[in-house]
């Protein structure tokens, strides 16, 4: 009866498909994120403008908050304590 084993591929094979599979990996990674970006709607000058500016106005109205709320419990803190 003959012997049947199966050979399997050796160490470099086995390298070689798996550098091919790993490099192979990044390709389909950078087609699919091409593809992905060609589907995005951007935003345009005007709508980006005016995001932008609510963005600041926000920011510069939460600081004043802030800056109004850290004064008003600084002095009820300094009456408590008495300084």
């Amino acid at each position: 009866m003959a012997d049947k084993t199966e050979k399997t591929p050796g160490f470099v094979a086995r390298m070689k498909a798996a550098v091919k599979n790993f490099f192979g990996g990044i390709a389909k990674f950078v087609r699919d994120t091409k593809n992905e970006l060609k589907k995005v709607v951007w935003p345009s000058k005007a709508d980006v403008k005016t995001n932008t500016l609510v963005v600041l106005v926000v920011v510069a109205i939460a600081a004043v908050v802030m800056i109004v709320l850290d004064a008003v419990f600084g002095g009820i803190l300094g009456l408590i304590i008495g300084a």
